[in-house]
């Protein structure tokens, strides 16, 4: 593998993690500070990839990103209605929300499973055109993408400084406590899971713009891959203020995605990939546990040599 395809595997690697980092700080907010399992990223993901072309297919590229994202607050607050206003537990709610935005994809679809974009304006043809001639010419989906990444950065920083903010992440510290604090916990929660949910959908949107398709399981397993990013990015950057943790996720992601096209390049069989995943998450989830267990285990292993040293 020459230089120049180590360069092309890290920048392909660099936009796609970029891009799926938007879901991975959707989950930073509703699982790490709202304390939240959210299982209908999977359906809001591909909500936001669907609407996103369809607007962009009638020819408003610009309107395609405010439009997923409202699609994908619609989705966070019925998620979060069910759970806190119908008794619903939070991860069943994710599931009925998931299992009915599968018809509701087909239908915003038009009836079909595909949609093509190959001669469709996106935002990114519209950044690529602006940056003609210029030396970021070839990096307009990484600038479009890292916009987008830092403009969410920014606001989780500002907005889990406030009132509000401060009130989403202690309603996932101690509901009990905020309640007693006279603040209304389902309140927080509904915010919280529309805020995300909104993240989850640009991510979708931002990603059928960039691959110019969407199919009706290009959200499937993106549950599974933000949790393992978000883990991997707590394992490197997971203590300090809010910024730090969110550059942590982003660095997760990128992560995930380098280990993934790592496998994509050595030609891995298509079927495979899943089972890579499924490795990646539990390497990041049973890490750091694993590697806590690992002085007492050498204990173990010191005193069984001693007796049996004692024996002899």
């Amino acid at each position: 593998m020459d230089l120049g395809s180590v360069l092309t595997l890290g920048q392909t690697a660099l936009e796609l993690g970029l891009i799926s980092s938007l879901t991975v700080l959707a989950l930073f907010l509703s699982y790490s500070m709202l304390n939240v399992c959210d299982l209908s990223t999977d359906g809001c993901f591909t909500l936001g990839a669907t609407v996103g072309a369809v607007v962009a297919l009638a020819g408003h590229p610009w309107l395609s990103i405010p439009a997923a994202m409202l699609a994908g607050m619609l989705s966070g607050f019925v998620t979060a209605l069910l759970q806190t206003k119908m008794g619903i537990d939070s991860l069943l709610s994710g599931i009925i929300v998931n299992t009915g935005l599968y018809s509701i994809n087909i239908a915003v679809m038009g009836n079909s499973s595909l949609l093509n974009m190959n001669k469709t304006e996106t935002v990114f043809t519209k950044m690529k055109a602006a940056l003609a001639g210029s030396f970021l010419a070839g990096q307009y989906k990484m600038l479009v993408a890292l916009i987008a990444v830092a403009l969410v950065i920014l606001f989780l920083s500002l907005f889990l400084r406030t009132r509000l903010g401060l009130a989403i992440r202690a309603t996932g510290n101690n509901p009990d406590m905020v309640r007693s604090s006279s603040i209304n916990p389902a309140f927080t929660t509904i915010v919280g899971l529309v805020i995300a949910n909104a993240f989850t959908a640009l991510s979708g949107c931002l990603l059928a713009q960039s691959q110019k398709s969407v199919n009706i399981d290009i959200g499937t397993g993106m549950v599974t891959v933000a949790l393992a990013s978000l883990l991997i990015g707590n394992a490197f950057l997971g203590r300090g203020k809010i910024p730090l943790r969110a550059v942590g996720a982003v660095l997760g992601a990128f992560l995930f995605r380098l280990v993934y096209t790592v496998a994509l390049r050595f030609n891995m069989p298509a079927f495979m990939l899943k089972l890579v995943s499924a490795v990646i998450v539990i390497i990041a989830i049973a890490g750091p546990y694993l590697r806590s267990q690992l002085p007492l285990f050498r204990r173990r292993l010191a005193h069984r040599r001693g007796k049996g040293d004692a024996e002899c």
